[in-house]
């Protein structure tokens, strides 16, 4: 059985304040039944894993450089992200994509380089509004699959996170139809690749998923959880996203 997961991405938001919101996830007992992962920015995760002490709640990064180290002003490194306290890294955010032209390709080396260094990949994928008019929505899926996860992908090193681009931050999410359609075509393409691993590998669904609509999602074959943005940054909201999916 795979084990439910939530992870939420706080994106460019929070300060050190806003860890208090943290605390008070950290103290819901009822959430234990699933795996849990906050993604912060970099400037929050020492501080984070600070206030989480012993917490069952895991930290990630939003993103990795494909490099261990060098002349890459900005960015961070797989291993600087495990330093400070992460286990786990987004990849491949349509954010990414689009605003620092990353490819499928990039997705592909970051996620080799956070495997090096012992970070879980959560590696995203996901189509634009027009792909989905135009009715390649499941090519484009299948494409971002087979080049961003590495081979050797197992459901201890990688998560899949289906986020279609055009529901991301809008409050529009697809039919439960269109989402189950997707899910269904990247379990069959992992099984395809992988085998028994293929059937192992988290896939999460993510793209304005909020406690109104969380249960009927995770109540759909092959979604394993969410990937979840801004209804993160408050306990009282991703306390219910998670006690939706823990009851799923």
């Amino acid at each position: 059985m795979r084990r439910k997961l939530a992870a939420g991405n706080w994106k460019m938001n929070g300060l050190r304040a806003s860890l208090t919101e943290l605390s008070i996830l950290a103290a819901d007992q009822d959430l234990a039944t699933c795996d849990i992962v906050v993604c912060p920015p970099a400037t929050l995760i020492v501080w984070a894993a600070e206030v989480l002490g012993a917490s069952q709640i895991r930290l990630g990064g939003q993103d990795c450089h494909a490099a261990p180290s060098g002349a890459h002003t900005g960015d961070i490194a797989a291993g600087q992200l495990a330093d400070a306290g992460a286990s786990q890294v987004i990849l491949g955010h349509s954010e990414r994509r689009a605003n620092h032209a990353e490819t499928d390709e990039m997705v592909h080396a970051k996620a080799l380089a956070a495997r090096q260094t012992g970070l879980g990949a959560i590696i995203c994928l996901g189509e634009t509004e027009a792909e989905r008019d135009h009715g390649i929505t499941l090519d484009v899926i299948a494409r971002q699959l087979a080049r961003s996860v590495p081979d050797g992908a197992t459901g201890a090193n990688t998560v899949v996170a289906y986020e279609p681009v055009w529901a991301i931050g809008s409050g529009r999410t697809p039919t439960l139809a269109q989402i189950q359609e997707v899910h269904a075509r990247l379990r069959a393409d992992l099984v395809a690749r992988f085998g028994e691993q293929g059937g192992a590998i988290r896939l999460l669904y993510g793209g304005s998923v909020k406690p109104q609509n969380a249960a009927e999602i995770f109540a759909l074959p092959e979604v394993d959880g969410a990937l979840v943005g801004g209804a993160s940054l408050k306990a009282s909201d991703f306390g219910a996203i998670i006690a939706a999916l823990c009851a799923a």
